[in-house]
């Protein structure tokens, strides 16, 4: 007889209601967008930017983040300190509710701030909630005022004075609860990364960081703001101008634009911000530069008669090469995001005050700069020609039954037979022999396979025309059939997913880095559109010796030991030094298989960082490399020859 499967009920006492904090602490992922370092760092986010709306407001010029010894963080600041009286409404002092009531702040009207980063009230809150303590200090009114909160928001005191003083400003410490994330050590160079970018964008802020871990300082200060910002950005390129500022006021709205053009740079490199906060997706703002650069460019083209043809500019052509920030201060009143992210503005005012700016003043350096403003329409007019070039042969080609062949492609490609292409998948494997077993493993269907014969060349150090001679490079730029540099479509793909499938050792890792750099210069929208993967192949099998079925992968040394537990003695472990020492059905149920598969997808989440790092570890300067590996690199010995280890 079957058991008759109790139904669940659902009525008035099956509505929860978590009060306080607990709702953070049971859907954190919900606030802070996941529990892994990246919101573990988003609790330091929460309570900077607090420090950061202070000091764009005037109150302060000093901002200063410590990691401490004991697995805390503090940011301390130089502002008006927050309120401590008591809240006419809630009862209690608005410290407290600060930190212990989500949708509260003085971020909601213009009351405070005429233009904040922080307009959802849950920063400190969250941080709150999911911290093992949180213990905060505020100098304001002569007095210094105390407060601490554990285990998520707890309240272990109210509110008291500690004593008299003359300063001014807020002082938060917190450890974050190691119940929460899966890691909960802070990361120096995240946090030295984050306040750079802020530095820049708050100029003549100052702006320190300090690791007591390991007894590291460093200071970030810019009196020029965007300006160093796109200097560093192009430090390593042959640029066409120096850096051109644009600063205005309209319509409540605070303007600053810096740009400058680069030379054999196919790409456009934008960044926008709104109140600091980066607008990863763009928006009105965004929309309004471009309209302002292309109308401005134009008309002094067409005005000054330096267009062989009557066809206007097209405006990817004037945005080749172009590196670009944009960054608004807009008051709370006019501020609008589309969707929760605040990654994309929608204040519709803002696509026509930038575009009026962005006109406007264009057109006057353009007048006054007749060099330069040459030399750009030059630069654009090469680049339509290059264009249309580009588009003329692919379309001579499409109609054509036989296409001449110019570049030396190899034979090695297995093709996936599929014609839906946006389902397909380009598998970039390391070696013949990986490449026998992955396309003996794969999904005929719709995985490619292209192994490759040695190592690719370094792009960053040479020429598109011997880039463009190289065999493996040509033969890829042909399989994705999207073009190259300036004529790349990233809709053209003839792949949804570009996979780079290495050995799980130091000569892999060097591959990756150096198609991820050929990728970075030559079909970037790939990477912006999350279309690059690299795949995670695992490092050891753990079998039952006495029972061949029984076996698990381990992709880390942790992971070895939990599935040696699981596995049970006596059993085998096999580590797989090189793709090519899986078999077929090995490779396709760890690597291949979308089912069951780890991959790594390649994203831009810091402009900056990813340039800098190009520079240095693809560059020509040998020194700045060796210092990066030094600082970076872990060289803890471990035997990688070491292939089956048996146990009794």
């Amino acid at each position: 007889m079957i058991a008759e499967q109790k139904k669940p009920i659902y009525n008035e006492d099956s509505i929860d209601v978590l009060e306080g904090l607990l709702g953070v602490r049971k859907r954190p992922a919900m606030y802070i967008g996941s529990t892994n370092t990246t919101g573990l760092h988003h609790l330091v986010w929460e309570v900077v930017d607090n420090a950061i709306d202070e000091a764009m407001s005037g109150y302060g010029d000093l901002i200063t983040v410590t990691i401490h010894k004991d697995g805390s963080l503090s940011v301390q600041d130089e502002g008006r300190g927050i309120p401590t009286g008591i809240h006419k409404t809630a009862k209690v002092s608005a410290l407290e509710l600060v930190f212990s009531t989500l949708h509260s702040g003085g971020k909601f009207t213009d009351k405070s701030y005429q233009s904040a980063g922080g307009l959802h009230g849950v920063g400190a809150s969250v941080t709150n909630a999911l911290s093992e303590f949180l213990d905060v200090t505020v100098y304001r009114d002569g007095n210094i005022y105390h407060m601490r909160f554990e285990n998520g928001g707890h309240k272990v005191n109210d509110l008291e004075i500690l004593g008299k003083t003359t300063r001014h400003g807020t002082l938060v410490r917190f450890k974050p609860d190691a119940k929460i994330f899966s890691s909960i050590d802070f990361k120096w160079d995240t946090i030295c990364n984050h306040l750079q970018e802020s530095a820049f964008l708050l100029k003549k802020v100052r702006f320190v960081v300090r690791d007591e871990r390991q007894n590291l300082e460093q200071q970030f200060y810019y009196e020029n703001g965007l300006k160093e910002y796109i200097e560093l950005l192009n430090a390593d390129k042959d640029t066409l101008n120096s850096v051109i500022l644009f600063e205005d006021y309209s319509n409540d709205i605070k303007v600053e634009i810096a740009f400058q053009y680069a030379f054999k740079d196919y790409n456009e490199s934008l960044l926008s911000y709104v109140n600091n906060l980066r607008t990863k997706d763009g928006g009105t703002h965004e929309f309004g530069f471009r309209a302002g650069l292309t109308r401005a460019v134009n008309d002094y083209a067409e005005g000054n008669n330096l267009l062989r043809s009557k066809t206007k500019l097209d405006g990817n052509d004037i945005r080749e090469g172009l590196t670009a920030i944009v960054s608004l201060k807009i008051p709370e009143a006019k501020l609008e995001f589309e969707g929760q992210t605040k990654g994309k503005l929608g204040t519709p005012d803002a696509m026509a005050v930038v575009q009026n700016v962005m006109y406007s003043k264009l057109t006057y350096y353009l007048e006054e700069n007749k060099e330069f403003a040459v030399n750009l329409i030059k630069k654009c007019v090469d680049s339509q020609n290059a264009r249309i070039a580009a588009r003329k042969a692919k379309e001579e080609a499409r109609g054509s039954k036989k296409v001449k062949q110019e570049m030396i492609l190899s034979d090695k490609l297995t093709p996936a037979q599929s014609k839906d292409y946006p389902l397909n998948e380009l598998f970039i494997v390391e070696g013949d022999s990986a490449g026998g077993t992955a396309k003996s493993g794969r999904d005929r269907l719709h995985q490619a396979i292209l192994p490759l014969r040695g190592k690719p060349l370094n792009t960053d150090s040479i020429t598109m025309e011997q880039m463009l001679k190289n065999t493996e490079f040509a033969t890829l730029i042909n399989t994705i059939g999207a073009g190259i540099g300036a004529n790349f479509e990233a809709s053209d793909s003839k792949y949804g997913k570009i996979i780079i499938m290495t050995d799980a050792d130091t000569d892999g890792a060097h591959i990756q880095t150096l198609l991820l750099t050929f990728f970075y210069h030559y079909m970037r929208p790939l990477i912006q559109k999350g279309m690059i993967y690299v795949a995670v192949p695992p490092l050891y099998r753990v079998s039952k010796e006495t029972d061949s079925a029984k076996f698990a992968y381990a992709w880390s040394e942790v992971e070895l030991e939990t599935q040696k537990k699981k596995i049970g003695t006596p059993y085998r472990i096999s580590r797989f030094k090189g793709l090519g020492e899986m078999n077929a059905n090995q490779l396709k149920e760890t690597t291949m298989d979308p089912s069951t598969r780890t991959l790594i997808r390649i994203s831009i989440e810091d402009p900056l960082v990813v340039e800098r790092r190009v520079s240095i570890l693809m560059g020509k300067d040998a020194s700045l490399r060796k210092k990066w590996v030094e600082e970076n690199v872990d060289f803890t010995l471990k035997d990688p020859f070491i292939k089956e280890i048996t146990s009794g």
